[in-house]
């Protein structure tokens, strides 16, 4: 039976985002996954063209086969069909530190033109504006996991040049690359928003913009973030989600819009 390749000519940006996230998964890979837009992705992935990969929730689900895709990382559904059900220790220390885990899934309040992470404050850490969740495991994921994707919706106080609080590390913090600090993982590959693709340039490890979506210009990408975002040259696109795509995450995956709304 012959797979459906036909492109969607009806979609909605954050469908687009998921379908470029679920792309970036190889058959094979073990990731670590929370909620929100990069848990649909990796569903999405697991019943397409990555049916071996195995996914472990920070609540100690590993290779969970979830038949509909959980709201929280505490939802029993995860834990129906996995492989094992660890404790939380034992998913950070054995899998995660122990360089187990080849995608880590992050997002944040902040995201500066490194790939620095902010979840902790919004302003000063002694007097903030906002006190946000913290770091919970992003932190440790951002620093062992193979390759980070970032999945954010782009705006300029979300995107900054600088973060006001590093909760999880980049490319490039305070002046020292990963290498310099002692990170094992690669860190952030790829920053997937709603306007088009940033990536970590090789030689700086600032983001740039490397593909563009329809009907966006580099202009208004620009005009949502804090920093003098340089673009690749030559730009390129991204390819389009499948009708086949398109009806799973909403006949299959996310019915009810939970996550793509």
């Amino acid at each position: 039976m012959a797979i459906e390749t036909k492109a969607a000519t009806d979609y909605t940006r954050n469908e687009l985002m998921t379908v470029l996230a679920a792309r970036e998964i190889r058959d094979g890979d073990v990731v670590f996954v929370g909620i929100g837009l990069p848990n649909l992705a990796c569903n999405l992935a697991r019943r397409t063209h990555a049916p071996n990969m195995c996914l472990i929730y920070e609540s100690g689900a590993v290779g969970a086969a979830p038949e509909r895709v959980p709201p929280s990382i505490g939802d029993p559904a995860l834990v129906t069909g996995s492989l094992m059900v660890a404790s939380m220790q034992d998913i950070f220390q054995a899998m995660l530190q122990n360089g187990k885990i080849q995608v880590g899934f992050l997002g944040g309040a902040q995201i500066d033109r490194y790939g620095n992470i902010n979840t902790t404050v919004v302003g000063d850490y002694r007097k903030p504006k906002v006190r946000l969740p913290g770091s919970g495991g992003a932190c440790e994921i951002a620093i062992h996991a193979q390759r980070v994707l970032l999945v954010a919706k782009l705006d300029r106080r979300a995107f900054p040049e600088q973060v006001d609080f590093i909760t999880s590390p980049g490319a490039r913090s305070k002046g020292k690359t990963r290498a310099q600090w002692g990170h094992p993982g690669r860190g952030p590959v790829k920053c997937i928003t709603n306007m088009g693709i940033l990536e970590p340039d090789d030689q700086t490890g600032e983001l740039v913009l490397t593909a563009i979506y329809p009907g966006v210009t580099v202009e208004q990408v620009r005009a949502n973030v804090g920093w003098a975002l340089q673009a690749r040259s030559p730009l390129q696109g991204v390819a389009l989600p499948t009708a086949r795509e398109i009806k799973l995450l909403r006949e299959k995956l996310d019915p009810k819009r939970l996550h793509i709304k």
